[in-house]
């Protein structure tokens, strides 16, 4: 697990080693180079926007789009076209 503090950082490499411990089988994680090592480790990822489109999906949320619009120009995520179009298209805004 020592390798995973030289490719990830310590948040990253912290969470993923805490969910093998406590054997956990779903890691919540954005970072492209996170969600491939957690993988490589036999994690499932999600990520913010997966939990986000699951809570419209489950009725908690009401309208995802504004919420995503927020997280760009508030909290400064970058979420692409397409993915967005995509997500538009998933939960139907």
């Amino acid at each position: 697990m020592r390798t995973l503090q030289i490719r990830l950082d310590k948040g990253e490499s912290e969470a993923i080693i805490l969910a093998k411990e406590l054997n956990i089988s779903m890691l919540i994680i954005d970072e492209r180079l996170g969600t491939k090592i957690a993988k490589e480790y036999g994690l499932n990822t999600v990520g913010l926007l997966g939990i986000l489109i699951r809570a419209k999906q489950k009725g908690i949320i009401t309208n995802l789009m504004p919420l995503i619009d927020d997280l760009e120009n508030v909290a400064g995520f970058w979420i692409g076209d397409k993915l967005k179009n995509s997500i538009k298209k998933i939960v139907q805004e």
